[in-house]
């Protein structure tokens, strides 16, 4: 197992070099790279499971690792989260004028309870069916490029998930507590000062600010105006989450999830940026949009301010998604998350599971 986790990260970041270096980037001129970035990652992507399915193959005569993660539950697990995915995220497109996307909550959830391949797929099928199947108002013309990035996502979710980062700890001890909590402040709250200095503090009048319908000729379809106050509830209910993990049960997982959202976030806006950039000209209907117009006002080319839109969009919208996910995840009973492939590794610390009808003997932390 370790071989093979092995090989598939040094094929990962030895295609991400070379692509790189073939699409003309390098540390003094970042451009040429960034443009081609979502490209070079799909590749990469490919080959790393090409090279982990190889020489899992060789060694078991399977890829028993991968078919495993998309058992009975998996599979109807998958249809849920997907209709999650996209109706959180065309509301907030399409009814909200907020920053973020919340399209990826059904995505990471999957990935953290059946695994990375499993988490990947359900991105896949979000972002497809989301712009080629589905009909109005639950349908956008601009999901599908970015699936690239719902992959991504789906994969991150799936890797902390297995090593335990999404994994509740209440009752932590107050110097490992006090440690959570200053890395979850400093990354959480130098985040939000930035993003208001820079965006809201004297660009944006709270007088221009509305929160429905980023285009004001056209009202936003009564349904997702009622699912935006749920979601604006969803946020609201994830900074209580937040408090109450950290202060009340003394979660320290909380910073683990802050850490994974914000690495999560990065990598996401370096994948979308050149997407929104070339194929939409920084423009994709969202609430991010009138971010890129700022950046654009400010004398961004558009690769850049899709850039710097994303930096400031996505790492606040994937700590919020994976909080939002683990607070979920933490609210379920044991024993059903332990019937998921890697769902024991979401088990509390120290939390003993009983036996199921399955034959599942229990895991404990």
């Amino acid at each position: 197992m370790v071989v093979r986790w092995i090989a598939a990260v040094v094929a990962f970041v030895a295609t991400l070099v070379i692509g790189i270096v073939a699409a003309g980037g390098s540390f003094t001129d970042y451009e040429a790279a960034l443009a081609a970035f979502p490209w070079i990652t799909a590749a990469a992507v490919i080959v790393s499971f090409a090279v982990y399915a190889a020489i899992e193959f060789a060694q078991t005569g399977a890829v028993t690792s991968v078919a495993r993660q998309f058992g009975t539950r998996t599979i109807v697990l998958m249809p849920i989260a997907i209709a999650v995915n996209v109706v959180l995220g065309q509301t907030v497109a399409a009814a909200l004028k907020i920053p973020i996307y919340l399209d990826s909550i059904g995505t990471i959830i999957v990935g953290a309870l059946a695994g990375p391949i499993a988490g990947a797929l359900t991105g896949l099928l979000s972002n497809l069916l989301w712009t080629y199947v589905l009909p109005p108002p639950f349908h956008s013309d601009f999901a599908a490029p970015f699936a690239i990035t719902a992959v991504v996502i789906g994969l991150f979710a799936g890797v902390f998930g297995r090593a335990g980062l999404l994994r509740p700890r209440p009752g932590s001890r107050i110097p490992q507590l006090a440690l959570a909590a200053v890395i979850a402040l400093v990354v959480v709250g130098g985040l939000a000062a930035w993003t208001y200095g820079e965006f809201y503090s004297e660009s944006f009048s709270l007088d221009a600010f509305t929160f429905f319908n980023p285009t004001p000729d056209v009202p936003p379809d009564p349904v997702l105006v009622v699912i935006g106050w749920l979601i604006a509830g969803l946020l609201a209910a994830a900074v209580i989450g937040f408090l109450l993990l950290l202060i009340v049960r003394r979660d320290a997982g909380v910073a683990y999830v802050v850490v994974a959202g914000a690495i999560t976030g990065v990598v996401a806006a370096m994948l979308s940026a050149p997407i929104a950039a070339n194929l939409f000209g920084g423009v994709t209907g969202a609430g991010t949009d009138f971010l890129v117009a700022f950046f654009r006002q400010q004398g961004s080319d558009v690769l850049t301010a899709s850039f710097q839109q994303g930096l400031i969009s996505d790492p606040i919208d994937k700590i919020t998604t994976f909080l939002l996910v683990f607070i979920i995840v933490a609210a379920l009973p044991a024993r059903m998350k332990a019937r998921f492939p890697q769902g024991e590794r979401l088990v509390e610390v120290g939390e003993e599971v009983a036996p199921d009808d399955d034959g599942w003997r229990g895991a404990t932390a």
